[in-house]
């Protein structure tokens, strides 16, 4: 009995954002989603403005799946995962052991596919990157979201993700930001 969909499937009882009070829960499975969406449009945005070849159906893809570990380590908060250099080595550590957990639910004739979908590897690292900036866009949009709500517990994580963003120098998450970040801003109506 293979138990890799079944165990994929309940990433959406992981829930984000621990530490914060939340008006809306988020869990891996919305955020991934959204994450995927975002990174499609990264890498469009690479190939058509900055000359890019990357393969946006792909870059979707590597989104749909990059929080899969944490169905096995939860969501451990950004704060305490990048703490100091052993608390992120050890947690490196446990994504790795979660892969493998992960990819152990599979038939062995599919674990191969699945195994640079569940993190970041040097062959892709292109599109990895635009994942790791699709993901930061939509932990940004989360403290939009919540900030819109009134609840002022994000103001703090919008600042510092919008700082961690621009610290990733990706022109395509530059033009995301220009383009498209401030619709979020606006209401149904005046969205139409």
């Amino acid at each position: 009995m293979e138990r890799f969909f079944a165990v994929i499937s309940r990433m959406k009882y992981i829930n984000r954002w621990a530490l914060m009070r939340n008006t809306i829960s988020e869990n891996i499975s919305v955020h991934s989603l959204e994450t995927a969406f975002i990174a499609h449009a990264l890498a469009l945005i690479r190939n058509r403005r900055f000359g890019g070849n990357v393969n946006a159906e792909r870059c979707a893809l590597l989104a749909m799946y990059h929080d899969t570990t944490e169905i096995i380590t939860g969501d451990l908060p950004t704060p305490i995962k990048y703490y100091s250099k052993a608390i992120k080595g050890a947690y490196g550590e446990i994504e790795e052991k979660a892969k493998d957990t992960l990819l152990s639910y599979l038939p062995e004739d599919l674990r191969g596919d699945y195994e640079p979908l569940l993190g970041p590897t040097e062959e892709e690292e292109e599109l990895w990157r635009l994942v790791k900036g699709a993901d930061k866009l939509s932990a940004l949009i989360k403290c939009i979201e919540e900030r819109k709500m009134g609840n002022s517990d994000f103001l703090s994580a919008e600042k510092s993700t919008l700082e961690a963003i621009k610290k990733l120098d990706i022109p395509e998450v530059e033009v995301f930001l220009k383009e498209f970040i401030p619709a979020y801003d606006l209401t149904l109506d005046e969205q139409a």
